[in-house]
């Protein structure tokens, strides 16, 4: 792997660009290197694994107790990639990508756009929101950004903590945290009782998976350390002499120094959006997601999406698509035939399925309650605008039928996080007023830039030999 510290260092061209150095991004790259073609990977992170793997190579917690043994798995992929014939810029903003295959990239305050013949975005998921009253106070965060910081700076919260929500993640961190001698105080489970009904019918399924063993082995863990209730169906928090007031159930409340939320993640749609990728809505993960086939291949030819930016099945899935996309891309690029790229998939496409098997039952039973992804009125819908639960129903009462119509109305979506934690609230919250499905409200359009760029790093964008070229022209 050759590191490179800013956009200087870059080549004119290369045939592959993957963004994204989580699980796809690495697996991609060490599948596709070494083939005499040039391949970068581009990443906002000061190191690769992205945030299942994040700080694997520097993680301060090296107990394996702690982080648990699925963590540090990442291990050898992250060696993997370190030795792959591969540029890595990390530290990079990719702020542009179009149907051309011009890529924007920032870094160390430099800017540049540069051709590729084929790009993977493995830029991976984002945490749903769960925008309910309060979750913008401080001392309210995401799991996720909970979890970053156990991972990358052994920082646990203390105090009395509740965690609240639903799916995997949640009980994950707890038993982390449990593990870290940090346990929390309490968890607010909020899956509602009704998603076993539709979870059944995929229990033969999930059981038969390494899944079902660790997740129970891992529940029953956490629910020795700490208290844990079930069915919550109503959640609020609110600031009470320098703490956290979480109130549940019918007035019932707990006096908190630090509240964790989390239901579940989505993929990262904002640079495939931005290039103009179509997406459809996706059923079992509940969320809009980039339309792909087999291969990852999007809907504009040259741009692949892998791993969990292209739906949600965890890290061991995500790097092995993240594999798949690599061999097409080099059967695109003419270093393998059909059937050379299907004999090197075949392995990975049995692992794939294997991987694959339980994550119905994890999608059914986790998919987060409705009204727990509809902003209330009291809520903050879009923090960058701070544009609440009560104007936007009220710009959807008034003829606002969608996330774009909104923009005219709120300006949602157009703050610095560019939809990124608003978006999915917007569409359910239109949904929920409209009394629709939020496939008919749909996602908000995005464009360049895909992230947020200084005025001086477009100005002191990398000129190419094309760019000189046009210059004299003129």
């Amino acid at each position: 792997m050759r590191r490179l510290t800013d956009v200087g260092a870059l080549r004119e061209a290369y045939d592959l660009v993957i963004v994204g150095a989580g699980p796809a991004g690495m697996a991609a790259a060490v599948e596709a290197a070494g083939q005499d073609r040039a391949v970068l990977v581009l990443d906002e992170n000061p190191g690769p694994g992205g945030q299942i793997y994040r700080a694997i190579g520097t993680a301060p917690l090296r107990d394996p107790r702690v982080l648990g043994a699925a963590y540090w798995e990442g291990a050898a992929l992250a060696d993997a990639f370190a030795a792959a014939e591969v540029d890595y810029l990390p530290g990079a903003t990719v702020w542009h990508l179009d149907d051309a295959l011009e890529i924007g990239v920032s870094a160390g305050a430099r800017s540049a756009v540069l051709p590729a013949r084929r790009v993977i975005l493995a830029t991976g998921a984002l945490e749903r929101p769960m925008p309910l009253r309060g979750w913008t106070l401080p001392g309210v965060m995401s799991v996720g950004a909970g979890q970053a910081l156990l991972k990358a700076q052994g920082i646990a919260p203390t105090g009395r903590v509740v965690l609240a929500g639903c799916g995997p993640l949640l009980w994950l961190y707890a038993a982390q945290c449990i593990a870290a001698g940090a346990a929390p105080s309490l968890i607010l489970e909020t899956t509602p009782r009704a998603n076993w009904r539709g979870a059944l019918r995929h229990l033969p399924a999930f059981l038969a998976t390494p899944y079902a063993r660790k997740g129970l082995a891992l529940m029953a863990r956490v629910r020795r350390h700490l208290r844990v209730v079930p069915h919550v169906a109503a959640l609020a928090i609110d600031a009470e002499d320098g703490a956290l007031r979480v109130t549940w159930a019918e007035g019932t409340a707990f006096t908190a120094d630090h509240v964790l939320l989390h239901q579940g993640v989505v993929p990262t749609l904002n640079l495939a959006r931005a290039a103009g990728c179509a997406i459809a809505w996706d059923e079992g993960n509940a969320c809009f997601a980039p339309v792909t086939d087999a291969w990852g291949t999007a809907s504009l030819p040259g741009i692949a999406v892998a791993g969990d930016g292209a739906g949600i099945a965890g890290a061991e899935a995500a790097a092995l698509r993240g594999r798949l996309t690599a061999l097409e891309a080099l059967r695109a690029l003419g270093v393998l035939d059909e059937a050379g790229r299907d004999a090197r998939a075949a392995p990975h496409r049995a692992a794939l399925a294997r991987w694959s098997r339980g994550r119905a039952f994890l999608d059914a039973l986790y998919r987060p309650a409705p009204h727990f992804c509809a902003a209330p009125p009291d809520a903050m819908a879009c923090r960058c605008e701070e544009v609440t639960g009560a104007a936007l129903r009220d710009a959807a009462r008034m003829g606002a039928t969608g996330p774009n119509q909104l923009k005219a109305f709120l300006r949602c979506g157009m703050g610095p996080c560019q939809g990124r934690m608003c978006g999915p609230t917007i569409t359910e919250t239109i949904a929920q007023e409209r009394g629709i499905h939020p496939r008919e409200v749909g996602y908000m359009r995005l464009r360049t830039p895909a992230k947020p760029i200084t005025l001086g790093e477009f100005a002191a964008l990398r000129k190419t030999e094309a760019d000189r070229r046009a210059v004299e022209r003129r």
